[in-house]
């Protein structure tokens, strides 16, 4: 199918490509049933332990195995058939969530079992996830892809959006074991759009090196490639410092805010709002003052906006503050993954984003973890707020000790595919895209 004419400034751009739309209405559904198992399990975890310690670990545990898994998932997504290989990992996982639902159907359910349950669907989410970055990679051409990663950035928050509303509506009336049923069913719609995607015929060729060679290769380029190990690290710092606001909101509601299950819905449900509208308007942005300009933007505001949610008195101005934190967290990470995609070929895509993930998993791990354990013995909004606040100012630091330092994230010449703007024209000035 030929690619719809949307305007080359549209956000909605990728949407033109057939196997892209089957991708995302997949992953949109599947997601949605992800946030209303990550709802009941955070609340069911919160409520048995009262400790943010434990609820920070739990979520950590998803996280661990990107420490050693994630250069091996993303060499082996670079070996075989994308399709199939992202098919296994959701078999994989739905079999984890059929699990637990069991346990929760039959009373079973417990925080240790919640734990290793959580760790090894980490493992598998691992393996798989730079297989799906780069499967979005191969169905759609390279001018496309900032539009595909805001709108499967945007599918994964309206997720987050009605899987919340939809949890708080399950926990109401029919318990944690309910909200876990739907998440297991929720896979069956990743399987049926992978089986309807077509070859796109731009497939990177298949590795031919060994797997460790191969890891070793993803690395290299990564510590070599400045503006790769640029973001390798803005990504690292961010998952420490801001990214824990997501696994500690439960804590947050209930123990700062005196609310339950209702307001943590509604906090990630705002979560989702603000990345949803990001998404929108990351294409007119990015067209505006280009995607470098518009990253050190949101790098250097999303800082303060944490810090604002995590000060905020009362429920509705945490909620306020929460749509523009996922705002600014949304397009960060658009902005980092696609720098990392853009800058090698094809066949390095999936290692890369591999590496990009490791950063992103490990990072949380540790900052979810430190700053639950933290929160319960100086308090929650002191800790959190002091570390959204130590990323401004290694952000500042940054900006004055390099201050062209983003220059490093532009587009290699050698990979703008025929027909698209240079580099210089694409990312530089107001009206130059």
């Amino acid at each position: 199918m030929r690619a719809l004419h949307l305007s080359r400034f549209s956000s909605l751009r990728a949407f033109g490509h057939r196997d892209f739309v089957h991708v995302w209405s997949g992953a949109l559904v599947s997601n949605i049933g992800t946030w209303m198992e990550l709802i009941a399990l955070g609340v069911f975890v919160t409520t048995v332990t009262g400790r943010a310690e434990a609820t920070g670990g739990i979520a950590a545990l998803t996280y661990i195995p990107a420490v050693v898994l994630s250069p091996v998932g993303g060499a082996l997504a670079d070996r075989f058939d994308r399709r199939a290989y992202v098919a296994l990992g959701t078999l994989v996982q739905a079999l984890l969530a059929a699990i637990l639902t069991v346990l929760a159907f039959t009373g079973r359910l417990t925080v240790p079992a919640v734990a290793v349950i959580s760790f090894f669907n980490g493992c598998a989410s691992t393996l798989i996830g730079p297989a799906f970055s780069a499967l979005i990679s191969e169905v759609v051409p390279p001018e496309d892809l900032h539009s595909a990663f805001s709108l499967n950035s945007a599918q994964y928050n309206l997720g987050r959006i009605i899987g919340p509303m939809l949890a708080a509506l399950v926990l109401a009336t029919g318990g944690p074991a309910w909200a876990l049923l739907c998440n297991t069913f929720s896979f069956l719609a990743v399987l049926v759009a992978l089986w309807r995607v077509r070859s796109s015929g731009r497939e990177a060729p298949r590795a031919r090196e060994e797997l460790w060679p191969g890891i070793v290769r993803g690395i290299r380029v990564a510590r070599q490639d400045s503006g790769i190990f640029l973001v390798m690290m803005g990504t690292l710092a961010l998952s420490v410092l801001v990214a824990p606001f997501i696994g500690l909101v439960p804590v947050y509601a209930i123990r700062v805010l005196n609310q339950g299950e209702v307001a943590t819905s509604l906090l990630v449900t705002a979560q989702g709002v603000g990345a949803v509208c990001a998404a929108v308007m990351l294409g007119p942005l990015v067209a505006w003052i280009g995607r470098k300009r518009l990253m050190e933007w949101t790098v250097l505001l999303i800082g303060p906006m944490a810090a604002l949610f995590w000060m905020a008195p009362t429920l509705h101005s945490a909620a306020l503050a929460m749509v523009g934190l996922g705002a600014l967290y949304m397009a960060t990470l658009t902005g980092f993954n696609t720098t990392c995609q853009l800058r090698v070929p094809r066949e390095l895509q999936a290692r890369i984003s591999s590496l990009y993930g490791m950063m992103l998993g490990v990072g949380y791990a540790v900052g979810v973890w430190l700053q639950g354990a933290l929160a319960d013995r100086v308090g929650v909004r002191f800790v959190t707020a002091s570390c959204a606040l130590l990323f401004l100012a290694l952000v500042l630091t940054l900006r004055l000790l390099r201050p062209r330092a983003f220059d490093a994230t532009e587009t290699p010449r050698q990979l703008v595919p025929a027909g698209a703007p240079s580099p210089s024209v694409q990312l530089e000035g107001p009206g130059d895209f």
